[in-house]
Parts: C-alpha cells; sequence; structure tokens
C-alpha cells in the first residue's frame, strides 16, 4: 500500500511538470523563437520565462520538429504513416502540423495517463478553434480510454508502463502496426523505473517493423550542472531514474541498439544547434531579446540530447545527420591536481579580480545570491589563512558584472567596462588606490581613494566581457583593450590602447592577422605584449585558438601559435602566465562528457597538456565560470579561484560559496 502511494504521489508530480513545460513553450512562441498558435489554449496564464530558458524550450522544439519533418518528408509517399506521441502532456503537435498542411495521410495518437488526457479532451472540446481543426466530426468520451477521436487525431488515456492496455487502447483507436510510424518520448520515459522505460523500446521494436524512434532527454548526471539538475528534479518528486544506467549518448545509442533497433543516432544540443541550424537561424535567434547567459546556455545544451532510432529501410532516411566535423577531444594527463576549500565566502559570479600589494586580492562587482551588485572587498592574507574586507565604494563601481581590474605601474588598479544589464553597459575609466596595512581586521573598512578617469582621444566603444591588458612599448605603459560584446554587438574584434601617462586613448602600429571578434577570452601580459586565448567566436562556438602580441620597432604584432597536441576550445576561463607558460583553469566547452580542469602551454616549444581537478575534498558542485583566478606571489604553486556559478537554466542558480585553491605543483614539474 504504501509504494502504491509513493507511486502515485510521484506519478501526480510527473504530470505536474507538464504544466510549467508548455507555459515556457508559450513564453518562447510569444517571443518568436517559432511559430506556433495553439499552445496558449494549453494554458490559463501566460507567463514570460528567462531568455535561458526560452532559448532552452526553443532548441528543444527545434530538434523534435526537425526529426517530424524528416521523417514526414521520407515517407509522404506512403499510403499512412502514424505518429505515437507518448506522454504527449498539453503539445499541441497535432494542431500545428495540420495548420501546416504537413498531415497529408498522416494520423497522430497521443498517450498520456487518464487524468492528463482528460483534462487535455475537456480543453479541446470547449474549445472551437481547436474544435474546428480535427477534420471530421470528432467522437469525444468522457470514460475514455479513447477521450478524443477523429480521422487523424487520437487522445488516448493509459498508463504507459502497462503494455496489455497501451496495445487494446491503440488497437481500438486504429493504429496499423505495419505503417510508418514515428514514436515520440519528449522527457517522458526518463521518469519511470528504467526496467518500464526498456520495456518501452523493446515493445516498441517489437511491434514496428517500419519505425522511427525520436527521444528527447536529460544526460551527464555525474559533473556540477548535472547534479544540481538531479538534485531539482528529485524536490520535485520527479527522479531522472535513467540517468544512472543511460549517464551519456554513447551509453543511450547502446541501449537502443540492444534493445532491437536498427540503427541509432544521438547527439547532444549543443551539436544539434550549430551543426543542424543554419547560421542565419542562430543569428535570428541571437537577437530575438537581450542575452548574457551564453555559459549556462552551453551547459544547458550539453545536458539534452535528441536521439532518433530506426527500424526498417525506409525510415533510416530520416535517422539524424551526424556534424561533419568532431570535437577536439582533450588529451589528458593522468595527473589530477587537488583542490581544497578555504573558510572565506566570496560568492559572486561576474566579478573581476586583481592581485594587490602585499598578496592581497581585491574583488569588484559582480552579482550574489541577495544583490545584483556583490558587495566589493579585498582578501586579506594572514599567518592564520584568508579573511575578507569589504570596501565602502560609490554603486557606479559596484553595480557591474563581466569587466576588468588591472593593476598598473605605480600602484592602483583600474576598472573598465561592465554592464549592469544586457541594455545598460557602463562608461567610464575608475582609479582604486589602497594603502594596506597590519590594522586592518576582518571587521574593518579598508579605505581607498576612488578616481574616475578622464581620458582624452577617440574613447572605445562600450562593453563587457572584454580583455584589459597591461603592454609596453619603448619604456612607456598602456592598457590594451580587445574585444568583449556589447548592446548593438554579439562580438568585438577591435583594440584600442590608452597611454596611462597621458590618460589617452591613442593610436599604435599593430602588424599582422589578429584574432577574429570574440569575449570571454583570456590575455595576459607576457614580455611587453600578450598572450591571448580561446574566448566565444561570432558562431556561438567557443575558440581555442592562441595569439601573441609582439613588441616590434613601430609597435605591435600579432602572431599566432599553434599548439601540439591543439588545445581545446574554451572560453569563460581563467589565465596566468608563469614564466614562459601559460597557465588556463576552468571555463567552458562544449565536451559534454567532461568540463575544463587547467591546461598548460609552453609559449616556447607550444607544447600542450590538459589536467583533471580533484574536487573530491570540496562538499558543493564547483563550478568554473564566471569566476576569478590569481597566482600567488610568493609562492606560484597555488592558485587561487573566487566566485563562479550561474542560472542552471530552470534548476535554479549555484554559486560556489567559498574561496578554493589549486595546487600546480603536478603541472609546473612537468616542465
Amino acid at each position: 500500500m504504501a509504494n502504491r502511494k509513493k507511486q502515485k504521489g510521484s506519478d501526480t508530480a510527473v504530470q505536474g511538470t507538464n504544466d510549467s513545460s508548455v507555459v515556457s513553450k508559450v513564453s518562447a512562441a510569444a517571443q518568436g523563437y517559432f511559430h506556433d498558435l495553439f499552445l496558449q489554449h494549453f494554458v490559463c496564464k501566460v507567463a514570460r520565462r528567462a531568455p535561458l530558458i526560452n532559448r532552452g524550450y526553443y532548441v528543444r522544439w527545434r530538434a523534435v520538429d526537425h526529426c517530424l519533418r524528416s521523417f514526414l518528408k521520407v515517407t509522404q509517399h506512403c499510403a499512412k504513416r502514424q505518429i505515437l506521441s507518448l506522454g504527449a502532456g498539453f503539445d499541441s503537435l497535432y494542431f500545428r502540423l495540420y495548420a501546416d498542411a504537413a498531415l497529408d495521410r498522416a494520423v497522430i495518437f497521443e498517450v498520456d495517463f487518464p487524468d492528463m488526457t482528460r483534462r487535455k479532451a475537456a480543453l479541446i472540446g470547449s474549445n472551437v478553434s481547436l474544435l474546428e481543426l480535427l477534420h471530421s466530426q470528432p467522437e469525444l468520451s468522457p470514460t475514455g480510454p479513447v477521450y478524443v477521436s477523429s480521422s487523424q487525431y487520437n487522445l488516448l488515456g493509459v498508463d504507459m508502463r502497462n503494455e496489455t492496455q497501451v496495445e487494446e487502447a491503440l488497437g481500438m483507436a486504429g493504429l496499423d502496426l505495419t505503417a510508418p510510424t514515428l514514436i515520440l518520448s519528449e522527457v517522458v520515459l526518463t521518469y519511470m523505473e528504467t526496467q518500464q522505460s526498456d520495456d518501452i523500446i523493446s515493445w516498441a521494436a517489437r511491434r514496428f517493423p517500419e519505425a522511427l524512434f525520436v527521444l528527447y532527454e536529460q544526460i551527464h548526471p555525474q559533473d556540477p550542472f548535472g547534479r544540481i539538475m538531479q538534485e531539482h528534479f528529485i524536490k520535485l518528486n520527479s527522479t531522472l531514474h535513467a540517468l544512472l544506467k543511460y549517464p551519456d549518448s554513447n551509453a543511450q545509442k547502446n541501449r537502443f541498439l540492444d534493445k532491437g533497433w536498427e540503427q541509432c543516432v544521438c547527439m547532444d544540443m549543443n551539436e544539434f544547434f550549430l551543426s543542424l541550424i543554419n547560421d542565419d537561424e542562430r543569428c535570428r535567434v541571437e537577437h530575438l531579446e537581450p542575452f548574457d547567459e551564453y555559459e549556462e546556455w552551453h551547459q544547458k545544451c550539453s545536458h539534452y540530447f535528441i536521439l532518433t532510432a530506426s527500424r526498417g529501410s525506409l525510415t533510416a532516411k530520416s535517422l539524424l545527420l551526424r556534424p561533419t566535423e568532431p570535437l577536439q577531444r582533450p588529451a589528458r594527463n593522468p595527473v589530477a591536481l587537488f583542490v581544497k576549500t578555504q573558510p572565506v565566502l566570496v560568492e559572486g559570479l561576474g566579478m573581476a579580480s586583481t592581485m594587490l600589494d602585499g598578496g592581497h586580492i581585491l574583488l569588484t562587482g559582480g552579482s550574489s545570491r541577495t544583490t545584483r551588485g556583490a558587495p566589493n572587498r579585498v582578501l586579506l592574507k594572514g599567518s592564520e589563512g584568508w579573511s575578507s574586507v569589504h570596501v565602502e565604494s560609490s554603486a557606479h563601481l559596484s553595480v557591474r558584472l563581466y569587466h576588468t581590474a588591472t593593476s598598473v605601474p605605480g600602484g592602483g588598479t583600474l576598472i573598465y567596462g561592465g554592464r549592469s544589464s544586457p541594455l545598460n553597459p557602463i562608461e567610464g575609466l575608475i582609479k582604486i588606490s589602497f594603502h594596506l596595512d597590519d590594522s586592518h581586521g576582518p571587521d574593518g573598512v579598508i579605505e581607498h581613494n576612488e578616481e574616475q578617469m578622464v581620458c582624452t582621444g577617440p574613447h572605445p566603444p562600450l562593453r563587457w566581457r572584454h580583455s584589459a591588458t597591461l603592454v609596453s612599448h619603448k619604456g612607456k605603459d598602456f592598457l590594451f583593450v580587445f574585444g568583449g560584446k556589447n548592446v548593438s554587438e554579439v562580438v568585438l574584434g577591435d583594440g584600442y590602447f590608452l597611454d596611462l601617462d597621458m590618460q589617452h586613448w591613442t593610436e599604435m602600429a599593430v602588424e599582422g592577422e589578429g584574432p577574429e571578434a570574440r569575449h570571454s577570452h583570456s590575455a595576459c601580459s607576457y614580455k611587453g605584449g600578450l598572450v591571448l586565448f580561446g574566448g566565444h567566436g561570432r558562431r556561438g562556438k567557443p575558440l581555442g585558438d592562441i595569439f601573441m602580441m609582439k613588441q616590434n620597432k613601430r609597435g605591435f604584432c600579432w602572431e599566432k601559435i599553434d599548439t601540439q597536441p591543439p588545445l581545446c576550445a574554451r572560453y569563460s576561463h581563467g589565465a596566468h602566465v608563469i614564466d614562459d607558460y601559460l597557465i588556463v583553469v576552468g571555463g567552458v566547452w562544449l565536451h559534454s562528457d567532461s568540463v575544463p580542469g587547467v591546461a598548460m602551454v609552453n609559449l616556447s616549444t607550444h607544447c600542450s597538456l590538459e589536467f583533471n581537478l580533484d574536487t573530491t575534498s570540496v562538499p558543493w558542485p564547483l563550478m568554473l565560470h564566471s569566476f576569478c583566478s590569481e597566482l600567488m606571489v610568493e609562492k606560484e604553486t597555488e592558485l587561487i579561484l573566487l566566485g563562479g556559478g550561474g542560472n542552471c537554466f530552470s534548476f535554479g542558480t549555484h554559486f560556489n560559496p567559498q574561496l578554493v585553491t589549486v595546487d600546480l605543483g603536478p603541472v609546473l614539474t612537468s616542465k
């Protein structure tokens, strides 16, 4: 009895995910991500979702629609073809396809829990606009199992886990097992016990000789994002069961092949979005509404997949096509770098950091759990460890994200760029200087001088997610600002020099073919010039190239560096130079089976190594994007990681709560 009650409670919770999902789909459609006039008839109240959620439902809609259209195209000359939607909920699939005149000689069957189906049937029966699209006079039954029956649309209320009941209901509705059939499951099977979902996949393979199975679900439960995702569904009493046995694309593919399907293709949503949606469409989506959650977008897409499995020669033609350019896989060193937490709170994302005299660290801006403007603070390194001291500063300095903080000769830090929202970049250049001594305790407030710099010359356009690096030429120091993005440009590829002595934006000769436009890259001072790596490119892909900007007689010259093996593309990472070595930590890449650790590049020999991070001692998910990193001055084997995290799609926001350190010893000894 207890197990029956528990199962009923879980079934009810799973049905509740439908109501949230359809509201999100309506929001995405209302913002122009896709065209669907019928979803609105299945919601009581329209709510606008965040841009990240709109994008997430857009790519889901596009992936499923791509498979549906492909199936309908390859079966267009068949006398009859069918779509069987499992756990259809309040999907408007039939109505939008019928309105598009895409259902010639096609019949749609939808199956869901009786309670869910009864609700949907009532909505259809009371809506003239929907009833008119049922083609022939529909039969509406209040008792089921076939709640709506028409020549091209049938709505069935039955528990999918009961094979006998499903077959009987489908037989009553007129399903033809010999006709080419697309079987659709959008985030449905994973809510069942794994054996039950396996049985459904096997049943479909046995009963349909000519069929295409389309599955959209989650993967990768054990990385930081995956842990947050799992916790979310557990709290909703809607555990994702299949994740444990089938955690990645290969496991899902083998699952279908082992259950009787002849061919199978599986790709995560990053692969789908970047390879099966054309540039014009991606550009259109980019400009639909202000957006600046790239890290979370790529992570969400790496944790969902679209799969097509086929039986029969005809439906095999509608399998997904794999990308022509496979991702460069990281060549991992077997040594893992140890990460440990420090007892000091530094929650925040989108902050900027810089090293001060005495090995102390300044943190500015960003957003935290409670406010958009995280408090500015100085982290003091004492004999007993780290402590945090707040810095009283103007709101103009505090409320900004994705800006830069650059230490300059003679003391002081330059704060440049950033934004308060994707529609509000921040003007001006601020110089902060401190006088630090041992008299400041963790509860005190550090006094500082905050100066709004007045610079002459043609100013750079406002931007954020850029780099601002100290370079020098013929004894003069310059701040070099490169790349980023702003309100009108998805990525910027321009560079500007600020003469620090004259406080004048000036032109400098820069020869050679420079880096393409990008944001969220890194640029580190190196031998008077700089070394630039990675970033987010114009086409929505991470970049993995390295450029040096070297001094010459006239100014500077760009030189591209090709590493062996090639460094894996990433962005939103941290980077530092130690002697002739570039150290890269964290970030976001498109390898859904792993997360970036630490990479080392020998800038003389151009050899590279990738190291995993050992985070077993960190009790919470460590998300290394939108974070800050600093290299300790007195011992360059310790890397300090501060803040980081992000909005995990619709699963909640995660902030790394504490400072963590990484021991770079194994990296540096491998030099």
